[in-house]
């Protein structure tokens, strides 16, 4: 077991180098969610380095952006050589601080460099300066200014990272905040951006709990928010910054996300599925499925081997070999799920697959097992439980009698994230695809995942319109108009001619 912390205070990335906390206004003290006798950090919180980080990107700002795409694209290239030099101690700092599962976190750590080729490549055609063969005039992307990140704490470096990149791509410099509860990951990012060659200032790491994120999400001198998290945060985000309308505020928050089996389904092939999107990161993941819409026809079956599944996950210290599903993030997450599943089966809901805590190896983490719920009938509603994200290994199913009500059931909730439809009628599908109103749609596969190919990002409560994923950039960005000098003789329209 890891005794050593990987980092002690090593202070806060400002203007090209790291800063120590001097008399902290707090400190962070990052014990791991697996074994709580193994401090994995200590961070100094000092706020007025919210303010410093500002001033040095604000700085650095004009110099970035007139450097040129090519030598941005440059940089950008040697710091994904940088991040797959550091893989391993960073898929550490993802097991030992965000207890994912050893395949989970080198996983994450190796769609850090991925990002890069996906942002350098297709990402940029979608921001790129268009001339206009049939009128005198271009479309050209500008960057916005000074951009601030907010990081969650299930991702903690492969979602900053993919709205970082275009960010920096397309000129913008970053002040990036991470989450308090997974804040390492993110010195590592800096060393990679140092070690890289960035010119200071350009990119920025402060530490810091909600008042750091406040502080940053609300500065006046920063031109846009990129927050990943929950829906009750980005709505105070926006609140903060109603009277700034000139201000980008790009959120991506959560899910309550549905899975639909349909009579023809196959049974096997979507247990399997909708196992891997409910427990993958112990359900910590904005697109687990959390309910289970199945047919009549096949709703035994499927939750016969759902729950066959579920009892199959295997739980245990993320940094041994074989471990799929690590602990929860805190112990009150951990009692948050068991608080909502009691009011469930106070409300009739059938324990199928009884979660509740677990030991393993007799380490005090926030460890639960997989549960799955059967619900009474579908069109219940239990506050706190049916219609709120759990951000757990909890799924709740129910027995519909066909596709209309599925869908009217997966749109009645206030998130729009993701969703899987398992049928074998393209027709089926389409029907669901025209009607779910969710962001992220999958055809008999999991909920749970994403191409960085394509849009990811959710309606209603669940983001903004602003999709990251291969459209990030596009958020990163604003198009200027430009008409180019006409013909000095061109006419204008019904001009009467008063100067000749």
């Amino acid at each position: 077991m890891p005794t050593e912390p990987l980092f002690d205070r090593p202070g806060d990335y400002l203007d090209g180098r790291f800063v120590p906390t001097t008399s902290p206004d707090a400190e962070l003290e990052l014990r791991s969610p697996a074994d709580q006798s193994d401090v994995v950090a200590r961070h100094g919180v000092a706020r007025a380095h919210v303010d410093a980080a500002v001033d040095a990107a604000r700085r650095a700002f004009p110099a970035w952006r007139r450097l040129g795409e090519a030598k941005r694209r440059e940089l950008l290239k040697a710091y994904q050589e940088r991040v797959r030099h550091h893989a391993p101690a960073i898929v550490e700092v993802l097991a030992r601080e965000a207890g994912k599962a050893l395949w989970d976190a080198k996983s994450e750590a190796g769609a850090l460099a991925a990002k890069v080729d996906l942002v350098l490549g297709e990402g940029a055609e979608w921001t790129r300066d268009r001339v206009l063969a049939d009128l005198p005039g271009e479309i050209r992307y500008r960057p916005h200014g000074v951009l601030a990140v907010l990081g969650p704490f299930n991702f903690p470096a492969h979602l900053p990272n993919g709205q970082i990149l275009p960010a920096l791509l397309l000129g913008n410099t970053v002040v990036f905040k991470p989450s308090e509860k997974c804040p390492s990951a993110a010195v590592w990012m800096a060393r990679c951006f140092d070690e890289a060659g960035f010119p200071p200032g350009v990119v920025n790491v402060v530490q810091g709990e909600g008042a750091s994120a406040a502080a940053l999400a609300n500065h006046d001198d920063v031109d846009g928010v990129l927050f990943t998290g929950s829906a009750a945060v980005g709505r105070s985000i926006v609140a903060a910054n109603a009277h700034r309308p000139g201000k980008l505020v790009a959120l991506e928050l959560g899910g309550k996300n549905a899975s639909i089996v349909l009579e023809d389904a196959d049974v096997e092939a979507a247990a399997r599925h909708i196992a891997f999107a409910a427990f993958a990161s112990a359900g910590q993941r904005c697109t687990a499925t959390s309910r289970v819409f199945v047919a009549r026809a096949v709703a035994d079956q499927l939750t016969q081997r759902f729950a066959d599944a579920a009892r199959a996950v295997t739980v245990g210290y993320p940094l041994d070999e074989g471990v799929f599903m690590g602990p929860l993030i805190t112990e009150g997450a951990r009692d948050a799920l068991f608080a909502a599943q009691a009011r469930a089966r106070a409300a009739g809901f059938e324990a199928v697959v009884d979660g509740g805590p677990l030991d393993v190896d007799g380490r005090r983490g926030w460890y639960a097992r997989p549960s799955v719920h059967l619900a009474p009938h579908a069109d219940i509603r239990v506050e706190g439980y049916t219609h709120d994200e759990l951000f757990g290994p909890d799924v709740a199913v129910y027995v519909v009698d066909g596709l209309d009500e599925a869908i009217a059931l997966t749109n009645a909730t206030d998130y729009g994230l993701a969703a899987a439809v398992f049928t074998q009628s393209t027709d089926a599908f389409e029907e669901a695809a025209d009607r779910l109103r969710v962001g992220v749609l999958h055809w008999n596969q999991s909920s749970n995942g994403a191409s960085g190919r394509l849009p990811f990002g959710g309606v209603k409560d669940s983001g903004n319109h602003r999709p990251a994923g291969i459209l990030a950039g596009a958020f990163c960005a604003w198009p200027q108009a430009i008409r180019l000098s006409p013909p000095a003789d061109a006419p204008l329209p019904n001009w009467p001619g008063l100067f000749g």
